[in-house]
C-alpha cells in the first residue's frame, strides 16, 4: 500500500506529527471523494461494511503508525501492549454512514512496563489532526462496569462494542466485562430503554419527511430491538432469532426494509455531504436517482412502507421479549377477571391479547371492538399481533362489512382505524386505500401521506374544539353522523391516479356506501361531499366571499342546506387533519363567515342583493344602543358610506366601533393586534405608503387585507397576517407603519416576475366593483409589488384575499371602477408584467 511506504519513509526521516497527520489527511478525503463511486456498485448493508471496513484499516494502521513513532525499531507484539481499540455505535455494528461520528472505545490496563495513556494521546493527537470524526470514550477495563451504572448511554453504546485492533488479551478481559455489564439489573435497563423509545417516537412521527434515523420505523427502531435482543439473549446479531422468535419470512420481510432504509440514508449523506438524515423535499430528486427509482413520490412510498415494516416489526417482537421481564404477577387476578374473551383482555382503556393465543379470525377480531365501551384505546403488541397476521379472503364477506359499519357508528373510530393501519390491514378492509397507502402529497400543504392524513382527519371529527362547529356536529342525526365519518375517512381515497382525485373518490365511496347499505339519499350525499370536499375551504381563501355570485355557484354546487352543513364540518376536520397549527383563527373566521353566507342563500329562494344584504345590515347596526348614542352627524356619515362590502365585512358592533375610531382620526391612528395571529388596523387621512410598508414586512405572509374608504377623507385599512408575533416585535412593527407615512421612503425589493396568463380582470364582477386575480409563483416581495402597481395605476383596492403556498400564491383583488379603468384593462397588464428592476 503506496500510504504504508510514504508513513515508513517519513517515519525513517524523523518527519513530524504534522507531517504524518497530512499524509493520513489526503488519504482520507481521497477516499471520501470516492465514495460515490463505491455507492453505485455496493449500496444498503453491503455499502455501509465495505465502509466501516475501510475505516478499520485507516483506524488500524493509525494505532500501528502511532506504536512506531513511541517504540521505534523495538516495537514490541501488538498483543503484548495493553490496549484494545473498539468501535461503538454504528460503527461497531458495522453500519456506518458517510458522515456519522466515528465511535470509539479506548480500553486499557496499567501495566508499570508501558505508558499506556501516553499511546492513547498521541493515537487520538494523530485521529483528529487527520481529519476523522471522532466520538471517544477512555476507560481501564475494570473501570467499565462501573462507567456503565452511571449512565444508560455508555451501557447501550457498550453493548455495540466490536474489537477493531489492539491487544486480543485486553479486548478479552474487556467482552467479560461487556457480558458481566449484560447481565446486570437488565429488567431496570429493558424499562428505561422502552421509556426512551417511546419518548423518541412521539417526538419524530410519521410523516412525508421521514428522518430516516429517528422517525417511528426508523433505524433507531433497529437499533432498540438490538439492544433488548442482545440484552435477553446476548446475540450479535438479530438474524440469530430467527426461527426462535419470528419466523425466517418475517425477518426476511424486516432485512429488507431496512435495507432500503440503509440505501436513503447514505444517499443523503453523499448528496448534501454532511451528516443529514431527514428526507426533506428538495432532497428527494437526487436521492431517487442515486437509487435508481424513475418515480420520485414511489421511492418516498416505498420508504414509507419500509419504516410502517420496521415498526410493526419491532413493537410485535420486542413485547415478545420483554413479557417475562415487565410482567406484574399481582396484576394475573385483574386480567382474569377483565377478560374479553379466551386470551383477550382488558385493562381500562388497553386491550391485550396473549403470545400464545392462535391468530384469530377476523370477524371475532372485529366483533371484540365492536363490543368495547364507546371510548377511546390503546392497543398492546400482542392485540397488534393479531390483526397484523390474520388472514383475511376476498370479496370481504357481508358480516365483515356489517361489523365495520358498526365501528363507524361508534363515537370515537380513530383508535381503531389507527390500529388498522399499524397492522397494515387498513387497505385490506377498505379496498379504496389500496393506491393511497404511504402515499405522499407534495403540495407545500399536506404534512402526513394520504392514509395518515385520512386517520387524523377522523380524530380531528372526533375531537372538536370549535363550540360552534360541535354544537352543529350534535344536532346531526345518527345516520348522518355516520355517512360524515365514513366520508371524512374516504373523502381522499382518489389520489394516486391520474383523474381529479374528488371525482376518483365519488366512485370509490359510492361503491363503498353501497357495501355499508346507507340509503339512497345517503350513498347520493356521501358522493356530493366527497366531490366538493375541497371547494368550501378553496372558495373561502380564494374568493370573494361576500359577493352574491359566489354563493350562488357555491351552493349550486353543494346542494342543499344539510350538505353544507356536514361540509362545514368535514371541512374542519380535513384542515385540523392536515397538520398542526394549519387550522388557524384566520381559517376559522373565513369558514365560518362563507358558511354564515351560504346558509343565508340557501334559506332563501329569491335571489339577495348586495344592496338588499346592506340595507338588513344598516338595520341591524341602527337599532343597536352603542349607535343611537352616537351624533346625529356621524349617524348619517356611517351610512352614507358608499362601499357594500363594507357593510356585509363587518359585524354591526364593529361598523360602530371602526365609525367611531375614524371620526378621531386627524392625521393617522393605527393599532398591532398579536393575540393569535399579527393584526394591523389603520385609519388615515393623509396618504399611506402601503408598498413600503408591505416591502418592510414581506417577511411575513399576509392572509387578508381590507382596504375601505369611510367619510372625511379617512380610509380604513386591515391587514391580517397568517404569521403569530411576539409582544416584543411590536415597537419594531410600529416604526415601519409611522415610517410609511413618508411617501418618499422605498425598499428595493428582489425581481417580481408575473406572466400575462397570470393574471384575470374580470370587469363584470359587479355594477361597481371589479376582480383581478393573480395566480403565480410565490415570489418575495410579491404584494408589495403588486400594490405598488395599483397605487402608480391610482386603482382604489378595497379588499384583498391572499392565499399562498410553499411554491404559489393565488390572490384576489376587489377594486373599484373609477378612471375608465375597465376601459384600460391593458394598463393593468403592461404594469404587473413588468419585472422589477
Amino acid at each position: 500500500m503506496d500510504l504504508i511506504l510514504q508513513i515508513e519513509d517519513l517515519i525513517e526521516k524523523n518527519g513530524s506529527d504534522f507531517e504524518l497527520s497530512k499524509l493520513f489527511k489526503a488519504f482520507i478525503k481521497e477516499y471520501k471523494t470516492s465514495l460515490g463511486e463505491l455507492f453505485k456498485k455496493n449500496q444498503g448493508k453491503d455499502f455501509l461494511v465495505r465502509h466501516t471496513k475501510q475505516l478499520d484499516s485507516i483506524i488500524t494502521l493509525m494505532y500501528k503508525t502511532t506504536l512506531r513513532r513511541i517504540f521505534g525499531n523495538y516495537l514490541p507484539m501488538r498483543s503484548s501492549i495493553p490496549i484494545a481499540i473498539v468501535a461503538l455505535g454504528s460503527y461497531g455494528r458495522e453500519q456506518l454512514c458517510v458522515h456519522s461520528d466515528v465511535d470509539l472505545l479506548i480500553v486499557y490496563e496499567k501495566v508499570d512496563g508501558f505508558n499506556s495513556e501516553l499511546i492513547i494521546e498521541k493515537f487520538f493527537y494523530l485521529a483528529l489532526d487527520a481529519g476523522l470524526k471522532l466520538g471517544h470514550r477512555v476507560h481501564e477495563t475494570n473501570d467499565l462496569f462501573a462507567a456503565s451504572k452511571e449512565d444508560i448511554t455508555i451501557r447501550t453504546a457498550l453493548m455495540e462494542a466490536r474489537f477493531v485492533t489492539g491487544s486480543t488479551l485486553t479486548w478479552h478481559e474487556t467482552s467479560k466485562e461487556l457480558n458481566r455489564i449484560r447481565l446486570y439489573e437488565q429488567k431496570e435497563f429493558i424499562l428505561e430503554k422502552i421509556k426512551e423509545s417511546q419518548e423518541r417516537r412521539k417526538k419524530y412521527p410519521t410523516s412525508m419527511q421521514p428522518n430516516i434515523k429517528e422517525s417511528v420505523g426508523g433505524l433507531r427502531d433497529s437499533n432498540f430491538i438490538f439492544w433488548i435482543a442482545h440484552t435477553i439473549y446476548g446475540v450479535t446479531t438479530l438474524k440469530d432469532l430467527a426461527g426462535i422468535l419470528f419466523s425466517d419470512e418475517e425477518y426476511k420481510e424486516y432485512r429488507a426494509a431496512l435495507e432500503l432504509l440503509f440505501r436513503t440514508r447514505s444517499a443523503l449523506h453523499l448528496i448534501t455531504n454532511k451528516q443529514e438524515d431527514r428526507l426533506l423535499l428538495e432532497f428527494i430528486p437526487e436521492v431517487g436517482r442515486l437509487l435508481g427509482f424513475k418515480n420520485q413520490q414511489k421511492m418516498v412510498t416505498k420508504v414509507l412502507e419500509a419504516q410502517w415494516r420496521i415498526s410493526n416489526f419491532t413493537q410485535i417482537f420486542v413485547k415478545k421479549m420483554v413479557r417475562p421481564y415487565i410482567a406484574d404477577m399481582s396484576q394475573l387476578g385483574n386480567f382474569r377477571k377483565n377478560r374479553l374473551s379466551h386470551g383477550i383482555y382488558k385493562i381500562e382503556n388497553r386491550i391485550y391479547a396473549s403470545y400464545n393465543l392462535p391468530v384469530q379470525p377476523l370477524n371475532k377480531l372485529l366483533e371484540t371492538l365492536v363490543l368495547l365501551e364507546d371510548k377511546p384505546y390503546h392497543f398492546d403488541a400482542g392485540f397488534l399481533r393479531q390483526f397484523t397476521y390474520v388472514k383475511i379472503s376476498y370479496p370481504l364477506q357481508a358480516k365483515t362489512y356489517s361489523l365495520l359499519k358498526e365501528l363507524f357508528k361508534k363515537r370515537y373510530m380513530y383508535s381503531f382505524l389507527k390500529l388498522f393501519y399499524d397492522a397494515g390491514v387498513l387497505h385490506h378492509l377498505f379496498g379504496a386505500f389500496k393506491k393511497v397507502l404511504h402515499l405522499p402529497q407534495f403540495d407545500g400543504y399536506h404534512h402526513y401521506p394520504v392514509d395518515i392524513h385520512s386517520i387524523k382527519c377522523v380524530e380531528a371529527l372526533e375531537n372538536i374544539k370549535e363550540p360552534f362547529i360541535q354544537n352543529l356536529y350534535d344536532e346531526f342525526k345518527d345516520d348522518e353522523k355516520l355517512l360524515l365519518k365514513i366520508v371524512t375517512l374516504f373523502h381522499d381515497s382518489g389520489k394516486g391516479r391520474v383523474q381529479d382525485h374528488s371525482e376518483v373518490g365519488a366512485k370509490l365511496i359510492a361503491a363503498f356506501a353501497q357495501k355499508m347499505k346507507l340509503k339512497e339519499e345517503e350513498k347520493e350525499r356521501c358522493v356530493t361531499l366527497v366531490k366538493q370536499h375541497v371547494s368550501m375551504s378553496n372558495v373561502a381563501l380564494r374568493e370573494n366571499i361576500h359577493n352574491e355570485k359566489t354563493l350562488y355557484k357555491f351552493m349550486s354546487n353543494v346542494g342543499d342546506v344539510k350538505n353544507l352543513q356536514l361540509l362545514y364540518v368535514l371541512t374542519y376536520a380535513d384542515i385540523n387533519g392536515v397538520g398542526d397549527g394549519v387550522y388557524n383563527s384566520f381559517t376559522s373566521k373565513l369558514l365560518r363567515e362563507l358558511y354564515t353566507n351560504a346558509l343565508e342563500v340557501a334559506q332563501n329562494r329569491q335571489r339577495i342583493t348586495d344592496a338588499s344584504k346592506r340595507i338588513n345590515s344598516e338595520r341591524r347596526v341602527a337599532k343597536l344602543q352603542e349607535f343611537i348614542e352616537l351624533s346625529k352627524l356621524l349617524q348619517s356619515k356611517l351610512l352614507r358610506v358608499e362601499s357594500n362590502l363594507f357593510f356585509l365585512k363587518h359585524t354591526p358592533h364593529d361598523i360602530i366601533e371602526i365609525a367611531k375610531k375614524a371620526s378621531k382620526t386627524k392625521e393617522y391612528d393605527f393599532s398591532i393586534d398579536t393575540q393569535s395571529s399579527l393584526v394591523i388596523e389603520i385609519y388615515r387621512k393623509i396618504p399611506l405608503n402601503i408598498g413600503y410598508l408591505l416591502a418592510s414586512l414581506s417577511h411575513l405572509d399576509v392572509a387578508s387585507m381590507e382596504i375601505f374608504t369611510l367619510f372625511d377623507g379617512v380610509k380604513y385599512f386591515k391587514i391580517e397576517f397568517i404569521e403569530h408575533v411576539d409582544e416584543n416585535e411590536t415597537i419594531h412593527i410600529e416604526n415601519i407603519i409611522n415610517n410609511a407615512f413618508d411617501m418618499s421612503r422605498h425598499i428595493k425589493l428582489k425581481d417580481v416576475t408575473i406572466r400575462e396568463d397570470e393574471i384575470g380582470i374580470d370587469c363584470e364582477h359587479s355594477l361597481t366593483h371589479a376582480e383581478v386575480t393573480i395566480n403565480t409563483q410565490n415570489q418575495k416581495g410579491l404584494l408589495a409589488y403588486i400594490m405598488e402597481c395599483f397605487e402608480e395605476l391610482g386603482i382604489n383596492i378595497v379588499t384583498a384575499k391572499i392565499h399562498s403556498t410553499k411554491h404559489k400564491v393565488r390572490d384576489s383583488f376587489l377594486i373599484e371602477k373609477q378612471n375608465d379603468i375597465c376601459n384600460n384593462v391593458a394598463k393593468i397588464y403592461a404594469l404587473l408584467t413588468l419585472t422589477q428592476r
